[in-house]
């Protein structure tokens, strides 16, 4: 009973901003929609906030969908659940996948929209410490993070790029809900976080106490998290595609201007600081909208760097297969070109 309540109360206050932001006025027979379960990497935040605003502006609907919207365990988790059949679409970490593709050659789980264009890793450090943007900075240091996370996860790939030792510091585990406050006390020296995770911690530490090292200047291009389905690709492809025509059109919208989605996640979230949202956001959109993404489109891969990364993947972690870079990620399901042109 509160399952089914709480979301009619979830339908009922997305119907009310819809209206609010102006939505379409599209009506659909009771049933035709067809129900979608998408798994966010993390909680309602403004690095995701497009989904919602497709969510409250009916432009899931519009596709004939149905989208139910739930927070995630983590970027990594995301393909699990995306694996097992418990969620339709996720946004989970494209390395991961690779590595989840090697060791489990006949998952029909693939990423079809590339959201992050490059990963927003860092890992950010106390300067009383000793810690400056020089990764040899962190040599002997104690790093926190959480014990599957894709900023982790991935250090070794940019070691190998820096030509140093992954040991070069070494990881203390903690939750990712107990970052800052292991950092803000000094019981570690630094800790990984997405970029734009990180301003609950700049919001307790001025910016010019910290030095933050950002993997995507390391040398080594890597992809973020990407929006990955299973057996919905082969099953009910059209509502794959119409999951990306919606999605796509709300983040060239949230691009342009956030607003909308602000108030979108504000709604569902109401706890939400909105200055730190907006923060949150301004970095967020640095990872979404980069030089590569204007040529290539919102979603869309190069192929040359998607390999190396996979290749880079199959070293590190010797994997005993190496994916084909067409299994890992399937282009077949995103919208036209002209359509996922970034808005200047």
């Amino acid at each position: 009973m509160m399952l089914h309540r709480r979301r009619f109360l979830s339908t009922t206050l997305a119907s009310s901003i819809a209206a609010t932001l102006g939505a379409p006025a599209v009506v659909h027979a009771q049933g035709t929609l067809t129900p979608l379960k998408f798994t966010l990497d993390f909680r309602v935040t403004s690095q995701t906030s497009p989904f919602f605003l497709a969510q409250a502006k009916g432009y899931f609907k519009d596709e004939g969908l149905d989208v139910s919207i739930d927070v995630g365990a983590g970027s990594v988790a995301s393909i699990t659940r995306v694996a097992s059949g418990a969620y339709d679409i996720g946004l989970g970490d494209i390395s991961s996948l690779a590595e989840f593709h090697a060791q489990n050659a006949d998952t029909p789980v693939q990423a079809i929209y590339q959201y992050y264009n490059r990963a927003p890793f860092v890992i950010i450090g106390r300067k009383d410490r000793g810690v400056t943007t020089d990764f040899q900075s962190l040599k002997g240091k104690k790093v926190a993070a959480a014990a599957v996370e894709a900023t982790r996860r991935s250090w070794p790939m940019v070691a190998r790029a820096l030509k140093t030792q992954p040991e070069l510091f070494s990881w203390v585990t903690t939750d990712f809900s107990a970052r800052d406050n292991v950092v803000v006390r000094g019981d570690v020296d630094a800790a990984t976080y997405f970029h734009d995770s990180a301003v609950s911690l700049f919001a307790r530490v001025p910016a010019k106490e910290l030095s933050v090292l950002e993997y995507n200047k390391a040398g080594l291009a890597l992809y973020g998290n990407a929006v990955l389905a299973g057996k919905l690709l082969q099953e009910k492809p059209e509502v794959a595609k119409a999951f990306l025509r919606a999605s796509n059109r709300a983040l060239r919208e949230t691009l342009a201007n956030p607003e909308a989605a602000f108030a979108a996640i504000k709604a569902r979230e109401a706890i939400l600081n909105m200055e730190v949202e907006r923060e949150r956001w301004a970095i967020t959109r640095l990872y979404l909208q980069t030089a590569e993404s204007q040529a290539v489109g919102l979603g869309g891969v190069q192929g040359a760097v998607l390999a190396h990364q996979i290749e880079e993947v199959t070293a590190v972690f010797n994997l005993a297969r190496k994916p084909a870079p067409e299994r890992v990620f399937n282009p077949a399901f995103l919208p036209a070109l002209a359509e996922r042109k970034v808005v200047a």
